[in-house]
């Protein structure tokens, strides 16, 4: 996971907020918009912070040196 620890623009932590936002949002299904809502996340900053994450992870550790 590399989700960034606060936002880029505000510098509000939401970081915490990912593996919740992650879990019922992805996992579960529900509506992103309603899941940021619940978790406090208001500025739209912060919200494209969590949506807009793409996990790559996994892929960047399959180039690793030898």
């Amino acid at each position: 996971m590399m989700i960034p620890i606060r936002c880029f623009s505000c510098g509000q932590v939401i970081a915490d907020k990912w593996e919740e936002f992650n879990k019922r949002a992805n996992v579960d299904k529900e509506d992103p918009d309603k899941v940021l809502n619940e978790l406090g996340v208001k500025r739209y900053c912060c919200r494209r912070m969590l949506v807009g994450n793409v996990d790559l992870i996994d892929d960047i550790i399959s180039y690793s040196r030898k």
